[in-house]
This record gives C-alpha cells, structure tokens and sequence, in this order.
C-alpha cells in the first residue's frame, strides 16, 4: 500500500486532480457577480440532459446537445468577452492567497467613517444607499456607476449624498476598502413582502441583496430611518446600537483569523457562485 502511495504516478495524479480543482475554483471565484455565472447554469443544465439522454438512450437528443456544447462554447466566448477579458486581467493580479492583510484597527476606521456620516445623513433626512461587496463580485453594477475609487470617508459619503448633485442619485458601491462607484444601478426586487411605504432604495437594496451576500445601508429620505439588506433579509429601523453591531460583525475581522485552505475556498466558491 505504500509503495502505491509513493509511485510517483499516484503522486502526479494527485497534483493532476488538485491543480484542476483550483483552477474551476478559480473559475467561479472570477465570474461571481458577472452575467457569465448565468452562462454557466445554462452550460450545467446541456450537461445534464446529455448525461441523462446519454443513461436513457435517447440518440437525438444526445446529438443535439452534443451540437448545442461544440458551438455554444464559441458563441459563449464571442458574447461574454468582456467578462473573459476582465477575468483573464484579474487573473493576472491575483495572488494564490486569499488571506486578507487589513488590521482590525483599519476595519474599526471604516465602521466609524460609514456611522459618521449615516448620522449626518439620517437627523437631515438625506437619502442614502451604500452597498458594501463582500464575497460576491459586484462588478455588473459596478460598471453602471460614476468610478471614485477613494479612501472611505465620513466627509466624502456625505458629500456624495448631499441632494442636487451630480453623484447624489443612485448608490455608492465599496470594493476592498475603497469607494469603488457612485451613481450606480443596483437591480430592483419583486419581493411582494417588502412594506409598500418603501421606496425604490430599499427596493434596490433588497434586489442587490437577492444576487448576491453584500451588506447595504439605507438612509431614508423621508424619515431618516436606518436599514440594512443583506442575504435577502431587510432590517429596518434600526437603532444606531443595532446597526453597528451589525456593521463591526460583517465588516471587522480578527487578526488571528487564517487562511482558508484551498478545497473549502473551491467548495465555497461554488456555494456562493450558485447564489448569483
């Protein structure tokens, strides 16, 4: 048995297996939040059915698919080259680790900019909508608004917001600790369980939170009330007791956490990119 284990054979099966692993789970990492996840349902559903057609013998259906998965895979790449092109770039930056570096000190710093300036915005009665990606890539929406890639500030959310400017209309998308955009179009819900006295930004904020795991703030412009959506649960006036407990536990992380391991990161990858 172990001279089986030691044959260098078994070993590069082994890596054989791994590096695949990694590179679908790279796969799925990279088009999270894009149109293309929706692409590769559809290509996981032909899958199936030329399995299944395949097990009952069905020869014309099994020929059909077979047609459907040869040219589907170049008129995929011919309409998803953005998505292919961005994912390839990506690629290239990114590291094999996905440890994150920020310390808890920074993390408290953000916290502090984002009740800074929902206080502000909540005694006026400023309307508000600030969705913060987590896991999920947001890069669809992202391209609808205005690029700001700034430091996160109490100041500058703030002056975003303030109304009868150009970047106050639409929501504020944050990206690794940066404001990403402005003026971005968040994706509306349908939900029929949302209270009818809300408007579209909590409409918006309840849709963002359906596609994906982000946490978003809403200030209500009407009431100064405070929410926050995440995981297609909307929370809604809230104290600002309650809505920084929430904050600190979604966007605070300890110092003394460690790296996944590459087969959870693969599994979870996938568990999230079924979500999108």
């Amino acid at each position: 048995m172990n001279t089986y284990i030691l044959n260098p054979n078994f070993l590069i099966n082994i890596l054989d297996i791994l590096v695949v692993w990694y590179l679908i789970y790279k796969l799925f990492d990279l088009l999270k939040g894009t149109k293309a996840v929706q692409l590769l349902k559809g290509i996981a559903v032909i899958i199936v059915a030329r399995v299944i057609s395949l097990i009952l013998g069905l020869n014309t259906v099994s020929w059909i698919m077979d047609q459907v998965i040869t040219y589907g895979v170049i008129a995929a790449i011919v309409i998803f080259q953005p998505e292919v092109r961005r994912g390839l770039e990506h690629l290239g930056r990114a590291g094999f680790s996905r440890a994150s570096n920020k310390s808890e000190r920074k993390d408290m710093a953000v916290v502090k900019s984002f009740d800074q300036a929902i206080q502000y915005m909540s005694k006026r009665k400023i309307g508000a909508l600030i969705t913060i990606q987590k896991n999920t890539g947001l890069e669809e929406y992202i391209e609808t608004g205005i690029p700001i890639n700034a430091t996160i500030t109490g100041e500058l959310l703030i002056n975003i917001f303030i109304p009868n400017t150009p970047l106050h209309d639409g929501a504020v998308i944050v990206k690794d600790d940066k404001i990403a955009v402005a003026c971005a179009y968040l994706p509306l819900s349908e939900s029929e369980t949302i209270p009818k006295e809300f408007g579209t930004r909590h409409r918006a904020a309840v849709g963002v939170s359906e596609v994906s795991d982000s946490l978003t703030i809403i200030v209500s412009e009407e009431t100064g009330e405070v929410s926050l959506a995440q995981n297609n649960d909307l929370q809604t006036h809230l104290s600002r007791e309650e809505y920084l407990e929430v904050l600190k536990k979604e966007l605070i992380k300890n110092k003394e956490e460690t790296k996944e391991s590459l087969l959870q990161s693969f599994f979870d990858g996938i568990t999230k990119g079924g979500n999108d």
